[in-house]
């Protein structure tokens, strides 16, 4: 087929288009319930499309113990929780260390190897030197053993343990072996105490090893509303796996009882959107009250940063769903009729075949494959379109990275379908080129 006459056929499918577009929209102030149907179907999936994503986050942070190990173990080098944790645990030591028994041993030695009384009485009033020198040894010893790598061996076993008080925090289950205590998720330091007991002693300070065991503790999370909180997240701990199943269903209603679907999927994929977006605005606001409501003496520096450990991947969940439904509303404009979705198809088909041609002269023939692909070319592209959606639902847990490289992925899968495309030659063209010039 001549260049003209591809001119004319596709200019000639841009009228049909428009004249399809055109003929529901005339019909639609027709039937105004049918649109408020599809309106408020959007919205609902949308609202369930918010839920479903904090369903998901909550079904994994409290049931898979490995990923919650995996969002709360980095913070085993993060600086405020370091700094929180040295300050307990030197806190924690100084209290089983009784400075003014140590005076007193100082004191009576010296008497015992015939120190003069004025040495004697000098030595008495060392208690708050000694102090001060104590905490500062004390506390650069916890510094050291908080900064090793050990210490991020000892947060994640420390860590895997207080998971089940986690569980029982946000769902309220009853079966867990680790108590909740004061609304509080807690973990115990009583390994970094021994290391730190172990290493005063190595040092020289022999007092410290009648430091006795000591269980002191770090809050992971903590909340005066967690009764309020239980309610919230058993609720959508029940829903689980079926909320994003409903929430796509009734997307997929609402686009169906539309009078222009591929508006009406833009829509939806745009007040998906907004939602994450809103979802995302209100785990930062959230961010706030939970810090202003911390119970007092909780480092509120550590504790932000725990937080955003824990919501570390639902923000990267709804990342992933904004991402995706951006991809599905640019998708379906550049599908539709409007002149710029025209030329951008044109563009690249143009240059698709461009290339094919040149392809062909160097001597590559499509044969079988150009034919097959020509003949059944819509039903390969919603066969790669479906492939696309099966990976996005059934990655465990997909990223912004994982539906960037999909879409990716499915716009080369059209371009190859297209390169591939090869449409038989009609027979006057044959013929054409037979005869002699």
């Amino acid at each position: 087929m001549s260049e003209t006459g591809d001119d004319q056929l596709s200019a000639l499918r841009q009228r049909v288009n428009a004249l399809e577009q055109a003929a529901p929209l005339r019909a639609a102030g027709h039937h105004p319930w049918r649109t408020l149907g599809s309106v408020l179907l959007i919205l609902l999936a949308a609202l369930l499309s918010l839920l479903s994503v904090i369903a998901v986050w909550a079904n994994s942070i409290v049931q898979d113990t490995d990923r919650y190990v995996a969002s709360v173990g980095p913070l085993a080098s993060d600086p405020d929780v370091q700094e929180a944790v040295t300050n307990r645990v030197t806190a924690a030591v100084l209290t089983q260390i009784n400075v003014d028994a140590l005076v007193q041993e100082l004191t009576d030695a010296a008497a015992q190897q015939g120190a003069p009384p004025r040495l004697a009485q000098l030595l008495g009033e060392l208690d708050g030197p000694i102090e001060n020198g104590l905490k500062q040894l004390v506390s650069s010893t916890v510094e050291r053993v908080v900064t090793s790598t050990a210490f991020e061996t000892v947060w994640v076993n420390a860590n895997r343990r207080a998971h089940s008080a986690l569980d029982k925090a946000l769902t309220g289950r009853s079966d867990s072996p680790v108590e909740l205590k004061n609304n509080q998720v807690v973990i115990d330091l009583g390994p970094v105490v021994a290391d730190v007991k172990d290493r005063l002693v190595q040092a020289g300070f022999a007092a410290a090893s009648k430091i006795p065991a000591v269980h002191t503790e770090f809050v992971v999370f903590a909340s005066e509303d967690v009764g309020e909180i239980k309610t919230y997240m058993r609720v959508l701990q029940i829903l689980g796996g079926w909320l994003p199943v409903v929430a796509l269903l009734i997307a997929g209603a609402g686009v169906y009882v539309a009078f222009n679907r591929r508006h009406a999927l833009i829509g939806a994929a745009l007040a998906v959107f907004v939602a994450m977006l809103v979802l995302g605005i209100g785990l930062t606001v959230t961010r706030d009250i939970y810090l202003d409501h911390l119970p007092p003496g909780v480092s509120q520096e550590a504790a932000g940063s725990v937080y955003d450990a824990l919501v570390t991947f639902l923000r990267a969940g709804v990342r992933a769903l904004a991402a995706a439904a951006l991809f599905t509303a640019v998708a379906a404009f550049f599908a539709g009729p409007s002149r710029i979705a025209v030329l951008s198809r044109t563009g690249c088909r143009r240059s698709i075949g461009a290339l094919r041609d040149v392809a062909t002269s160097a001597g590559l023939r499509l044969g079988a494959v150009g034919r097959f692909v020509h003949r059944f070319k819509r039903c390969i592209g919603a066969a790669i379109l479906v492939i696309a959606a099966v990976v996005l639902f059934t990655w465990s847990y997909p990223t912004t990275t994982v539906v960037v490289w999909t879409a990716v992925i499915t716009v080369v899968g059209f371009g190859v379908r297209e390169f591939l495309d090869a449409r038989p030659t009609a027979p006057a063209d044959r013929g054409s080129e037979a005869a002699p010039h």
